[in-house]
């Protein structure tokens, strides 16, 4: 398997942003001097940024760095393709708007239950590996957001699978939703390596509640984001832990310590044990605001920021939660407006019942408004 110089990858998720659009230069930078310490692995994939995620790769790295400086992985997604013949074409389209011949790493997207069906029907799976034969591929892989069980099944069925990405953090750890450990401990029964996702949680393990924030400032060593990183790159057969930067200050951070990376150690971890403590006591929304479930709103409702919203009103009692819920919703897009249709649930990656859940946003912020 091709080399991963460092434990730390480039997630093309959430980049800066100015005026709505993602900061070219900015982006620019940061891949400059991710690849000046050290650093080459990026990770992108059709839908992220509205679309726009596998151009900026050919804008801002693989147009400006040569191919054997960096590793790619791209992805498969099942919206993205109806039947068998329509696999090729959607995957060349993305070798063009990435800028490349061949990626180093091409995963089946957000594999679940749901899906899995209709890329079995497809034959994407065999389609995938005939790209490998023919050079354009270098390992096929997954993306799994599911039950420990399903894991099993797939890579019963798919032993040719090469790695597997998971959702994996020490807020899920433990979770009996996401099953981080579980759906881990599949993939070393099955030998598999493992790529990191949503380390941070969508960023929820950086903008800690204060009790939280106190339990590891008083460890006098790194950021939020520090320990949630090394917490998953600190196990075996953990090849990469992505991260999706939003600035440069956020890079630096990032390959400051990753670059002589080192394990948490016993109080480090116990720390940790009493943060996951503190949010099991909150009852907070498990929204990482990856916004899948944003793109196919019909009443173009913004979910994962209207539940950042209620979250921030558990942790901060007097947050200005008003006045942000009407931020959110000024162009309509309520969560009242929920139609219950469903597609939101179907796309979910955290399984999250997000009809209720709305249904709660809307008891305590549109009958206020009444």
């Amino acid at each position: 398997m091709e080399k991963m110089q460092k434990k730390l990858g480039f997630g093309f998720m959430r980049l800066p942003m100015k005026d709505g659009q993602a900061d070219i230069p900015q982006t620019c930078d940061m891949v400059d001097l991710f690849l000046r310490r050290g650093f080459n692995y990026f990770d992108t994939a059709r839908g992220y940024l509205d679309g726009k995620a596998e151009t900026l790769i050919r804008t801002c790295l693989t147009s400006r760095h040569p191919r054997e400086s960096y590793l790619l992985t791209d992805k498969l997604s099942g919206n993205y393709f109806k039947t068998e013949a329509d696999i090729r074409p959607l995957f060349e389209s993305q070798l063009t708007d990435c800028g490349v011949e061949y990626f180093d790493f091409y995963l089946m997207h957000s594999q679940c239950r749901e899906n899995y069906d209709h890329y079995q029907q497809c034959h994407a799976y065999e389609t995938a590996f005939a790209l490998k034969a023919e050079g354009k591929i270098r390992h096929v892989g997954i993306s799994f957001h599911d039950t420990a069980d399903f894991l099993d099944q797939i890579l019963t069925e798919h032993p040719e699978i090469e790695i597997v990405q998971l959702q994996f953090n020490y807020l899920d750890y433990e979770d009996p939703a996401i099953q981080s450990r579980l759906c881990y401990e599949v993939c070393r029964k099955h030998g598999k390596p493992v790529l990191v996702m949503e380390p941070v949680k969508g960023g929820r393990l950086t903008q800690l509640p204060e009790k939280a924030r106190k339990i590891l400032d008083e460890l006098h060593g790194g950021s939020n984001a520090s320990y949630a990183i090394r917490f998953a790159a600190g196990f075996e057969g953990i090849k990469m832990v992505l991260s999706g930067m939003s600035s440069i200050e956020q890079l630096r951070d990032n390959t400051d310590y990753m670059t002589d990376f080192k394990p948490l150690d016993d109080r480090e971890r116990k720390a940790l044990s009493e943060v996951c403590r503190v949010f099991r006591g909150m009852h907070l929304i498990p929204c990482t605001a990856c916004r899948y479930c944003e793109a196919g709103c019909p009443r173009k409702i913004h979910i994962p920021d209207l539940f950042a919203v209620l979250n921030a009103r558990q942790i901060y009692s007097d947050w200005n939660g008003e006045f942000y819920y009407d931020v959110h919703t000024r162009n309509g897009g309520k969560a009242s407006d929920c139609i219950k249709c469903g597609q939101c649930e179907n796309i979910c990656p955290q399984h999250l019942h997000i009809r209720e859940l709305l249904e709660q946003v809307a008891e305590i912020y549109d009958k206020k408004a009444e």
